[in-house]
């Protein structure tokens, strides 16, 4: 089958042809219609998940996916061959079965549920990694109605979803974003958004002006270093929160949060609904065929995402 994958560990993504996977006792085979890019993909390749175990080369990439159920492995299993499914593959052992294929087996009970009669595939391979971070961050900040959020990074996958539900929970969104996306994140739901290319003084001025106090909840889902996350931080009130999704540590006086994925089928089933009810937008930036998927992963590492970019299978 056609794949993705890497021959070493910080060596480039390539096509490849590899043998279709059985699944195992308890897994389902599903053929792969849709994929989604996420960063952890590139940071996968790049060996960041080494040490998880033995991984397997060539390791098939990709992460986020959604197709149908081809065939059901021994066992108990609550799908059916030809179910509309989507999820996460991140079954060990590592590169054994990505999302960048045109098979992926997955275990019954990991993160994959049914994709709703309503949703189009392409959407849902776009939900699972980005979608569920928003939601479990919003809820590791415990932000509510009347309450205000600054989002750094706000215009990639994980930003577009978190300004949707925060927003959808009466939060006033304040979008932090590279360029003019007001109209873009207006209608995501933000209540104002500002360009970090005009530098930090603007930002803090534009921030304060709405918030003199400071805002009650941040998250930067972007700076990678002390320094910056630091002057982020510092729009925050005392007594508020500040989440990284970048290991970075806070400075003294904030309640900090080194974000953690935790994905359940529980969650994208929540997602996958509110997709279906029209409470939440599924912002694709791009759609590519499976083959572009080496370009579009080296162009992610430099990011400035406006959405999900998805490959078709």
């Amino acid at each position: 089958m056609r794949a993705i994958a890497v021959s070493a560990f910080r060596a480039e993504p390539c096509p490849v042809e590899v043998p279709k996977p059985d699944p195992g006792a308890g897994e389902v085979r599903v053929k792969v219609e849709y994929a989604a890019l996420n960063p952890l993909d590139l940071q996968t390749a790049d060996g960041a998940a080494d040490g998880a175990g033995p991984p397997v080369f060539p390791l098939v990439l990709g992460t986020d996916f959604a197709g149908r159920v081809d065939m059901i492995g021994s066992g108990d299993n609550r799908f059916r061959v030809g179910d509309p499914v989507f999820g996460r593959a991140t079954a060990p052992p590592l590169g054994r079965c990505g999302a960048f294929a045109e098979y992926v087996c997955v275990p019954q009970d990991s993160p994959i549920a049914l994709v709703p009669r309503d949703v189009p595939l392409q959407l849902a391979a776009a939900l699972p990694s980005a979608g569920t971070t928003a939601a479990q961050i919003l809820s590791s900040t415990a932000v509510r109605s009347g309450l205000s959020l600054l989002v750094v990074g706000a215009t990639g996958g994980v930003g577009s979803f978190l300004t949707q539900l925060a927003a959808a929970r009466g939060t006033a969104v304040v979008a932090a974003v590279r360029g003019d996306e007001k109209r873009r994140m207006g209608a995501l739901g933000a209540t104002a958004t500002v360009d970090t290319t005009m530098g930090p003084e603007a930002l803090e001025a534009a921030v304060r002006d709405l918030y003199p106090d400071g805002v009650d909840a941040l998250v930067d889902l972007v700076s990678a270093d002390t320094g910056s996350f630091a002057a982020y931080t510092a729009l925050v009130r005392d007594g508020g929160v500040a989440v990284t999704t970048r290991g970075v540590p806070a400075p003294p006086g904030i309640a900090w949060a080194d974000f953690r994925l935790a994905p359940t089928a529980a969650v994208l089933d929540e997602l996958a609904s509110a997709v279906a009810r029209g409470e939440l937008d599924v912002p694709i930036d791009m759609e590519l065929p499976l083959e572009k998927a080496p370009q579009a992963l080296v162009q992610n590492r430099a990011g400035g995402a406006r959405g999900k970019t998805v490959f078709v299978i």
